[in-house]
């Protein structure tokens, strides 16, 4: 089971029945992760260049950090949120691109806004990479020993950290806690229960038994490990 600690230890990949729906040997959970045809019409919505902007910067952020767990966890449930990122950001870089596009009143505006288009595509062709990473469950393959060779080396690892009863970050709010500036380790997903939770907002509360994934230094995982497990009270690592 992936219980709280490191999932890089091991040469092959972790049971991950927490993670993952079970299902019967031969099955596999295919979701139709690339659903959407490119053809397809996106509709423009009226929204800021500079909020649009600045989605598109947490987006991209954020769609790495999900695409290296949905492949170290092998969960199909975590690649289909990726996929769902990756569309939010074409429709984010089509508005960016009407909104240049009626900005601009002659060429030498249009020049001048034209780096402003180039950081936004960057940003897509991040997702459009990040889900490229994902077609390897569409291809089907049972058995990736390759992924902890491919993330470990890193530093800046992925965990995932089950909360006890006993810890006192239960019925806490992530703002309350400061637990990136407490730990140095960011959560960018929840698992409570069959449910994944991607929206990691301040004011979410952490419950028991939640599975945090969380990223970041070894040393900042251990911390956040120890306060999750109630071995320690919050705050005895402030730095």
């Amino acid at each position: 089971m992936v219980n709280d600690g490191p999932v890089f230890m091991k040469v092959y990949l972790p049971d991950v029945s927490l993670i993952r729906p079970k299902a019967y040997p031969g099955e596999r959970h295919h979701m139709g992760l690339f659903r959407r045809r490119r053809h397809e019409k996106i509709e423009y919505e009226n929204i800021g260049v500079k909020e649009s902007l600045t989605e598109m910067k947490d987006l991209s952020e954020q769609i790495i950090d999900l695409s290296y767990s949905a492949i170290l966890f092998d969960s199909e449930d975590i690649a289909e949120q990726v996929n769902e990122l990756e569309e939010r950001l074409d429709k984010l870089l089509y508005n960016v691109r009407i909104g240049l596009m009626l900005a601009a009143r002659n060429r030498e505006e249009a020049e001048q806004l034209s780096g402003i288009l180039q950081v936004a595509s960057a940003a897509e062709q991040i997702g459009n990479a990040s889900q490229d990473l994902m077609r390897i469950f569409e291809e089907g393959v049972e058995f990736r020993p390759f992924a902890p060779f491919f993330l470990k080396k890193g530093d800046e690892k992925i965990w995932a950290i089950r909360v006890s009863e006993d810890s006192d970050i239960n019925h806490r709010k992530i703002s309350e806690l400061g637990i990136e500036s407490e730990t140095g380790s960011r959560i960018i997903a929840i698992k409570r229960g069959p449910r994944w939770i991607y929206d990691i907002e301040p004011e979410r509360r952490i419950k028991d038994s939640d599975i945090l994934i969380a990223r970041g230094v070894e040393d900042g995982l251990k911390e956040l490990v120890a306060y999750a497990k109630g071995e320690v009270k919050w705050g005895k690592y402030r730095r």
